[in-house]
């Protein structure tokens, strides 16, 4: 990376210019450095959603839309998902490298360890109704966690955090599937030692005394895979949540929960349950795949087609093209010949595709378009899909935190404003108003 100090001038309405540093990133992307705009001008730039801002410096994620590029530390997406699980992710993503075998081992066994949550956080789940969205649990116990393991409010909490990053990650999985289980008014299923990470987790939610239930070796390198695609994607709204409130030297758990609240929303998060309630109407509804292909084409029609398209992505997502490989294997896996949902979903991706209002937008499938699909052939209900992202999510949510905490500007998160609010007015005293 380096900077180009004559690399661009703003003439301002005044006359005036202003000389901007342009910086290279080690990929060859450029950006223009406004960090002194408006001390030397008294001028902010308007980007709403900041679509055109780079809010940090980051070494964790690379993504370039325009070649649907996914790369994690510098390996690519694809390479991840083939040769790696979800430990050795989520190690690469929060300590900067792949691990060897037996840091892989150790790391496994320390998270088995710190995988059990503190007894009287039972009393909290049952506090909740039945019918709560699991998502306001999860970001709520998250939370919680300081209370019980309080670590970072120490003097010196750098000593601390990496064991408190190991808890987070641990405990995460076990909040989930505890959460899952208040829900269905189930006893809590503890961890077990003899069960890798994703299949703790499955045996967590689905076992119980009268089923005998064994996690499914399909549905475990599934959920493993899904969990890597999930693992990061540079500075979207969740991340960008986190980063924001650890601005403030919130504490790790503070920051995370607040990752889970932006995840929450159909817009990020939910969107692959979006998916699924959209196709679920497709077939209740007998509509036909002509009908909805110019119905979503219609913009006086209030009829949105979910997972197609993408805020980065101007090509195919990278990430769908592997969802849509691990959709099929678990229906395979699973005896399945076929899945209504499935063939709903792949005659849309068929039309859609070969479309050319659709080519002409870019409006290709995204991960969200299959992920609900095959979370639904688990077993897994829709309510749950967006809990299963954050689990996902988490490691990258982490890594940014750390990545913060040691960011030499390290300046809290403080957006300028365009204000279009009344000018100056004066109160009238009540009596004459």
């Amino acid at each position: 990376m380096y900077k180009d100090k004559d690399g661009a001038r703003i003439i301002l309405a005044d006359g005036k210019e202003y000389t901007c540093d342009i910086i290279t990133d080690n990929m060859g992307d450029k950006s223009i450095d406004i960090t002194r705009l408006r001390a030397e001008t008294g001028y902010i730039t308007y980007d709403p959603g900041f679509v055109n801002t780079g809010s940090c410096m980051s070494s964790i994620c690379y993504i370039n839309g325009e070649k649907g590029i996914l790369r994690y530390r510098g390996y690519d997406i694809a390479e991840l998902v083939a040769n790696c699980d979800f430990i050795e992710v989520a190690y690469l993503l929060i300590k900067g490298s792949l691990p060897t075998a037996e840091q892989r081992i150790n790391y496994q066994k320390l998270l088995n360890t710190h995988s059990l949550l503190h007894v009287n956080m039972r009393d909290f789940f049952k506090a909740y109704p039945h019918d709560s969205h699991p998502m306001g649990i999860l970001s709520a116990m998250v939370a919680s966690l300081s209370a019980f393991y309080p670590e970072l409010a120490e003097k010196d909490p750098e000593d601390n955090l990496d064991l408190t990053v190991t808890r987070l990650l641990s405990k995460m999985r076990t909040i989930a599937a505890f959460t899952y289980r208040q829900m269905n008014g189930l006893d809590f299923v503890e961890p077990e030692y003899k069960y890798s990470y994703c299949a703790n987790f499955l045996n967590m939610m689905f076992y119980s005394t009268v089923n005998n239930y064994t996690p499914s070796p399909v549905h475990v390198n599934a959920l493993n895979k899904l969990l890597i695609l999930h693992a990061d994607h540079e500075q979207n709204c969740s991340t960008s949540a986190v980063r924001l409130v650890g601005s403030s030297e919130a504490n790790l758990y503070a920051s995370v929960a607040a990752g889970c609240c932006a995840l929450w929303g159909s817009k990020h998060g939910g969107a692959n349950q979006a998916v699924m309630d959209m196709l679920t109407r497709i077939k209740n509804e007998g509509m036909t795949i002509d009908s909805v292909i110019e119905r979503a084409k219609d913009k006086n029609d209030p009829f949105r087609l979910f997972g197609f398209g993408h805020r980065v992505y101007k090509t195919f997502d990278p990430r769908a093209r592997i969802a849509k490989e691990i959709c099929h294997e678990v229906m395979k896996g699973s005896n399945l010949s076929s899945d209504p949902l499935l063939d709903i979903a792949m005659e849309l991706e068929e039309r859609a595709t070969h479309d050319d209002y659709f080519l002409e937008r870019n409006l290709y499938p995204n991960v969200d378009f299959y992920t609900g699909i095959t979370f639904h052939m688990m077993g897994i209900p829709v309510s749950m899909f967006t809990v299963l992202f954050a689990m996902g999510r988490l490691p990258g949510w982490i890594a940014h935190y750390l990545e913060w905490r040691h960011d030499p500007y390290q300046k809290i998160g403080r957006p300028r404003q365009v204000y279009s609010g009344p000018e100056e007015r004066h109160v009238i005293p009540i009596s004459k108003r």
